[in-house]
């Protein structure tokens, strides 16, 4: 077996940190150029400074776009976070049939090209008349992102035992009391790894604001765009503060499931 042998442990620990100095590689490169006090890209930087760093929060547009951004995000997500965990619940609790084809549609944006979803999402928008407008922003970023939390909220309901559900009923709890007594708590971690994703996934987003924001500029699109004019160095600091909010995320993500797992009640003995 694998696990017995420590050569085999030490080839797959050697190719664990080939693949992740392989992903990091370009961050290595991306974040010392963004102190760099040079006009043009440079790597290495001859002299540091952080003369693109005033540039950027010096800079009325690209701070209307971080505040489109984070208003965005911040509002879609929590609509992902909604509909995806009504989702979740419905799926995995209900013994209807077709549950598999149902669960298949919701995570079926997961793996469409973004660029056809964009198509779709621009035709449904204008049909309706929220074409360019914040609340069809609003209404596309959540249904890309609902997928993430039916996926990663599926799997949690899935290992929480029902039976504890049926305790609380048989005690004479009301549903909406064990939803907010037993099943959130309980379900917590994953419901804020749910919508961190959603919040990330959202911010990120290019393609499909760029089909459907209209005049609304956010920080990818407005960084898209800046690169059809000119590279600006400016785009090496969003780069580097995208990738440290990514990073603080993903640790905040492990941190509170690992503090909270300590509080997972005990599974209902057979």
């Amino acid at each position: 077996m694998i696990g017995s042998s420590l050569w085999a442990r030490s080839i797959l620990a050697a190719i664990g940190i080939a693949g992740l100095l392989f992903l990091t590689a370009p961050l290595a490169i991306v974040i010392p150029m963004s102190f760099s006090s040079e006009s043009v890209l440079t790597f290495p930087p001859s002299d540091l400074s952080l003369r693109w760093y005033e540039a950027f929060f010096g800079d009325t547009r690209w701070m209307d776009a971080m505040r489109t951004s984070a208003v965005l995000a911040l509002i879609s997500s929590i609509v992902a976070l909604g509909l995806g965990g009504l989702a979740a619940y419905g799926l995995r609790r209900s013994s209807i049939g077709g549950r598999g084809w149902a669960e298949g549609n919701f995570l079926a944006p997961l793996f469409a090209p973004t660029i056809i979803i964009a198509v779709a999402l621009y035709i449904g928008l204008a049909k309706v008349g929220l074409l360019g407008s914040f609340i069809g922003l609003v209404l596309a970023h959540a249904i890309l992102n609902a997928p993430l939390c039916v996926m990663v909220l599926g799997v949690a309901i899935e290992e929480f035992d029902l039976r504890i559900e049926q305790v609380a009923w048989s005690l004479g709890a009301s549903w909406f009391l064990t939803l907010r007594k037993v099943v959130l708590p309980v379900l917590a971690p994953s419901l804020l790894t749910s919508w961190i994703f959603a919040f990330m996934g959202s911010f990120d987003e290019v393609i499909v604001t760029s089909f459907i924001g209209g005049t609304y500029q956010t920080v990818p699109k407005m960084m898209f765009n800046q690169l059809k004019i000119e590279v600006d160095p400016t785009i090496t600091v969003i780069a580097t503060l995208l990738t440290t909010f990514t990073v603080l995320a993903l640790a905040a993500v492990a941190a509170i499931r690992a503090r909270l797992s300590k509080f997972k009640p005990f599974a209902v003995a057979q």
